[in-house]
């Protein structure tokens, strides 16, 4: 559940040209059109900062640092989602393959896509993520 008491959220935009005006070229290209950045070019991909990793569109919380690890795929991995409420998962067949997408459950942004192939201690799971729909709430 969202606390809206954060003052970390921003407002959802509901029109498109409201989104184009707040996110850049390339952050609206991989949050509102399910782009994907190049692999090992993100921002966070080797990232060891404490903090909360939040959706860069809406400031909804999603990931614990304390749940991220080096994966090796290039992009931000995690192993869990700081509550199932944070996200959605939908089925993505795209580009011939079968997959997991992973949305903002509040803002409704595609953040990237969940594997099963993650650390067998930690669940197993991959949370594979693109920098450009992450901001990092560095722990002060």
């Amino acid at each position: 559940m969202v606390d809206t008491n954060d003052p970390k959220l921003k407002d959802v935009p509901t029109t498109d040209d409201e989104w184009r005006a707040r996110l850049t070229p390339q952050e609206y290209h991989v949050l509102r059109q399910a782009g994907t950045e190049r692999a090992f070019t993100g921002e966070y991909v080797d990232t060891e900062a404490d903090g909360m990793y939040r959706c860069r569109a809406c400031g909804n919380p999603l990931f614990d640092s304390s749940a991220k690890y080096h994966s090796g795929s290039g992009w931000p991995s995690f192993t869990e989602a700081v509550s199932p409420d944070a996200v959605t998962l939908h089925e993505d067949r795209s580009y011939g393959m079968v997959r997991t997408e992973v949305r903002c459950a509040r803002c409704g942004s595609h953040l990237g896509h969940l594997f099963d192939d993650g650390p067998r201690e930690a669940g197993g799971q991959r949370w594979c993520m693109n920098s450009l729909s992450l901001q990092l709430d560095e722990a002060k």
